[in-house]
């Protein structure tokens, strides 16, 4: 297995090296990208520069997301041509994802994944001026897992000073016990009858160490007695609380004070789980037993079923299950990481998108992801089409618009143009048709949670 040392700086070659194209993909669960060719050399990031002989450019540094199973920065989603047109150099790295980033094995970093992001960001700071960049405004960007990470590295030692701001969608919620993310990956080592160490997996063919991922995953509502939360959450890898690498979750971390707040940008979509129930086939079919499964797994404790019951009293069994996973998934720990930063001196804005995607007769809301394709331009991408259809309406492109405009300026200046989020008026932008700024819209949903700094790590049963 390739995966077990810590990223290493590469080998000096002479002369010029052609770059003019994406590196290969990280082994990852599902197929590889289309287009990609399998290789060894993952850890590569791309520039985009508006003009390499420009002087002090604020820099955007994008951490793709993938649910830390999958994902790749050459992605067409991620074009970065129109956030360089706008006047950024435009990063895209990337790291280590599955078994290769976050299994927990002896003989091997924890969380190799971000000890990737955190060596391209060095790369970064020291190497960025050469591209026009100016390595005193790097703001990092990411949604979903990448937003995950962003929100780990707000808390680690070896990344601090590497960013000066951070935009965040769809933070998700996702942490393991070290003591379950050992158990995941000695069922995962099983499945080849090796033990869960760097040296027992080293010969295992990465990608199709990938492939195994893919089906633990497939399989992990089968596990709900023995792994819990995560059991339901789609996700067999995740960040570790290792004690070492990543000490705690940035929740508690930010609200105690043991990590300072910083200028973010942070956001969700309105309709999160929409997405997942789609691409399972299981909108339309969620039962009451679904509904309690999700209450019982996810609500906080204590009292969090009854409180979810008490606030959406007119809720069918499809919209609880819908509200819970949203809001534990993404949600709430989006809200919160707003608030914490706020709270450690920071400077909060945050925002939810609305828009409903008209693709698919509707039926996908404002999903999770719709709010990527928006903000980066790439409407006309594959992924892109797929949310939006093949005519994004004239709302899109406007939401589109003011999107690219919001990073731009945050980029540059620390503001997108809206005002900031305050614990005591939660001040939210809303996407939508017709954008307009209000107090948080999913309050009864906040109001549950305020007791709670964040979701608890995954655990064993």
């Amino acid at each position: 297995m390739s995966a077990s040392p810590p990223p290493a700086p590469p080998r000096p070659w002479g002369g010029t090296r052609p770059a003019a194209t994406f590196g290969p993909p990280v082994p990852q669960a599902g197929p590889a990208p289309a287009g990609s060719a399998k290789g060894t050399a993952w850890l590569t990031l791309n520039v985009c520069t508006p003009d390499p002989g420009a002087a002090r450019l604020p820099v955007l540094v994008w951490i793709h997301g993938g649910a830390y199973i999958a994902g790749t920065s050459g992605d067409p989603l991620y074009d970065p041509s129109a956030p360089a047109r706008g006047g950024l150099v435009v990063v895209s790295i990337n790291y280590r994802v599955g078994a290769e980033g976050f299994a927990l094995l002896h003989g091997a970093p924890p969380n190799r994944g971000l000890l990737d992001q955190i060596a391209a960001l060095h790369w970064v700071r020291h190497n960025i001026a050469s591209f026009g960049g100016d390595p005193s405004r790097i703001t990092v960007a990411g949604q979903s897992a990448g937003a995950g990470s962003i929100a780990a590295l707000l808390t680690m030692k070896p990344a601090r000073g590497l960013f000066r701001r951070a935009i965040t969608h769809s933070v998700p919620g996702w942490h393991c016990t070290p003591a379950l993310a050992e158990d995941v990956a000695a069922a995962l080592a099983g499945r080849f009858g090796r033990p869960p160490t760097a040296a027992g997996l080293r010969d295992i063919d990465p990608w199709r160490l990938a492939e195994e991922v893919t089906a633990l995953s497939a399989d992990l509502p089968g596990h709900r007695e023995r792994w819990g939360r995560l059991s339901q959450a789609g996700i067999a890898l995740c960040p570790v609380i290792d004690g070492e690498i990543l000490t705690e979750t940035p929740w508690p971390a930010l609200t105690s004070g043991r990590t300072s707040g910083i200028d973010l940008l942070v956001g969700h979509t309105r309709d999160e789980f929409r997405l997942f129930s789609v691409m399972t086939g299981r909108l339309g079919t969620f039962t009451d037993h679904d509904a309690r499964t999700a209450l019982d797994l996810f609500a906080p404790a204590p009292g969090g079923a009854t409180a979810y019951r008490a606030a959406y009293p007119q809720a069918g069994p499809e919209e609880m299950l819908e509200t819970v996973y949203s809001d534990a998934l993404f949600r709430i720990p989006s809200q919160q990481l707003a608030q914490a930063n706020a709270l450690a001196g920071g400077t909060s804005f945050l925002f939810e998108l609305q828009l409903p995607s008209p693709a698919s007769q509707g039926i996908l809301g404002a999903c999770h992801s719709l709010d990527v394709p928006l903000a980066f331009g790439t409407m006309n991408s594959p992924t892109g089409r797929q949310l939006l259809g093949d005519r994004p309406s004239p709302e899109a492109v406007a939401v589109s618009t003011e999107l690219q405009q919001a990073w731009l300026a945050f980029a540059t200046t620390g503001h997108p143009g809206w005002a900031a989020y305050h614990p005591d008026r939660q001040l939210t932008r809303v996407l939508d048709a017709k954008s307009k700024i209000v107090p948080y819209p999913e309050h009864a949903s906040s109001q549950i949670w305020a007791a709670t700094p964040g979701p608890a790590p995954f655990d064993l049963v």
